[in-house]
C-alpha cells in the first residue's frame, strides 16, 4: 500500500462507457487476444521443436514471441472481461502488479529487438566471425542480461507508482494501470515523479530506437559489397525486423517521451502497442520468412 493512501481499489474507465461499443470491444479484442496467443504459441513451439531453426535469430525470436504473448496477457484479459462487467474494479495490489508486468514484458521486447538487430549486424558485417561472436553461450548471456535489465526498468516504474499517495478519486481513465494515468489521481505534486517516469521509460524507448536505427543504417551501408542474391536475402530479413521496430517503437515514443499531457488518442495508441503489435509480430515474421513457414508446415503436417 502506498504511503498516506486511503484508496484500496481503482475503477478502470476502459476504452468507452457506451454499452453497444463495449459488446463490440468484447468480441473484437477476444478474437485479437486468442489470435495473438495462437500466433506466438505457434512460433514458440515451432522454434523449440524444429532442427532447422537453431540459429541465434530464431533463438531471439522465441523470446520475442514469449514476451509478446505475456505483454498482451497483462492487459487484454482485463479489457475483455471489463467490457461485459458492471463492476470494473481492480485492487491496489493488482494494479501495481499490472504496472510491473506491462513494463517488464514491454522492456523485454525492446531488448530482444536490439539483440535481433545486433545478430543481423554480425551476420551481415562480420560473416566470418559470426559463429564465434554469436555462440549459444553468448546468446544465453545476452538474453539473461535482457531479463535483468527489464526487471530493473519495471522495478523502477513500480517504485514510482508505489510512492504516489491517493486520497479520494480512484477512477483511472484507461483500460489498464500505468504510471501516467495514476499520476492524475495522486494527491501530491507529481512533477518530479513524472520527470523520473519520462526519463526511465522515455530513455528505454528513445535509446533503443536510436540504437536500432543506427544498426540498420550500418547494415544497409555494408550491403553494397554483397552479391545481388545476398543483398535480397539480407534486405528481406531486415525489412521484417524494421517493420516490427517501427510498429512497436512509434507508439512507445509517443506515449513515454512527453510531459504529463493527455490526448484523446492515448488509449488507442496504448492498444496498438500492448495488443496490436504482439498480434502483428507473428504474422510479419512468418509471412515474410520462408524458413519459419517451412518449419511450421513440417511440424504441423507431421503432427496431423
Amino acid at each position: 500500500m502506498a504511503l498516506n493512501s486511503s484508496v484500496t481499489e481503482f475503477i478502470l474507465f476502459g476504452l468507452t462507457q457506451d454499452a453497444g461499443k463495449q459488446k463490440a470491444i468484447f468480441g473484437v479484442f477476444l478474437m485479437f487476444y486468442l489470435a495473438t496467443l495462437l500466433g506466438n504459441f505457434l512460433i514458440v513451439v515451432t522454434i523449440k521443436t524444429s532442427r532447422t531453426l537453431g540459429s541465434p535469430m530464431y533463438f531471439f525470436l522465441f523470446y520475442l514471441s514469449f514476451a509478446d504473448a505475456c505483454l498482451s496477457t497483462t492487459t487484454a484479459p482485463r479489457l475483455i472481461v471489463d467490457a461485459l462487467s458492471q463492476k470494473k474494479t481492480i485492487s491496489y495490489s493488482e494494479c501495481m502488479t499490472q504496472v510491473f508486468a506491462s513494463h517488464f514484458f514491454g522492456c523485454m521486447g525492446v531488448f530482444v529487438l536490439i539483440l535481433m538487430a545486433f545478430d543481423r549486424y554480425v551476420a551481415i558485417c562480420k560473416p566470418l566471425r559470426y559463429t564465434t561472436i554469436m555462440s549459444h553461450h553468448v546468446c544465453r548471456v545476452l538474453v539473461i542480461l535482457s531479463w535483468v535489465g527489464s526487471c530493473i526498468h519495471a522495478s523502477a516504474q513500480l517504485l514510482l507508482a508505489l510512492r504516489l499517495p491517493f486520497c479520494g478519486p480512484n477512477v483511472i481513465d484507461h483500460y489498464f494501470c500505468d504510471v501516467q494515468p495514476l499520476l492524475k489521481l495522486a494527491c501530491m505534486d507529481t512533477y518530479v515523479i513524472n520527470l523520473l517516469d519520462v526519463s526511465n521509460s522515455g530513455a528505454v524507448c528513445m535509446v533503443g530506437f536510436i540504437i536500432l536505427l543506427i544498426s540498420y543504417v550500418v547494415i544497409l551501408y555494408s550491403l553494397r559489397n554483397h552479391s545481388a542474391e545476398g543483398r535480397r536475402k539480407a534486405l528481406s530479413t531486415c525489412t521484417s525486423h524494421f517493420i516490427v521496430v517501427v510498429l512497436f517503437f512509434g507508439p512507445c515514443i509517443f506515449m513515454y517521451t512527453r510531459p504529463a499531457t493527455t490526448f484523446t488518442i492515448d488509449k488507442m495508441v496504448a492498444v496498438f502497442y500492448t495488443i496490436g503489435t504482439p498480434l502483428l509480430n507473428p504474422l510479419i515474421y512468418t509471412l515474410r520468412n520462408a524458413e519459419v513457414k517451412n518449419a511450421m508446415k513440417k511440424l504441423w503436417c507431421s503432427q496431423v
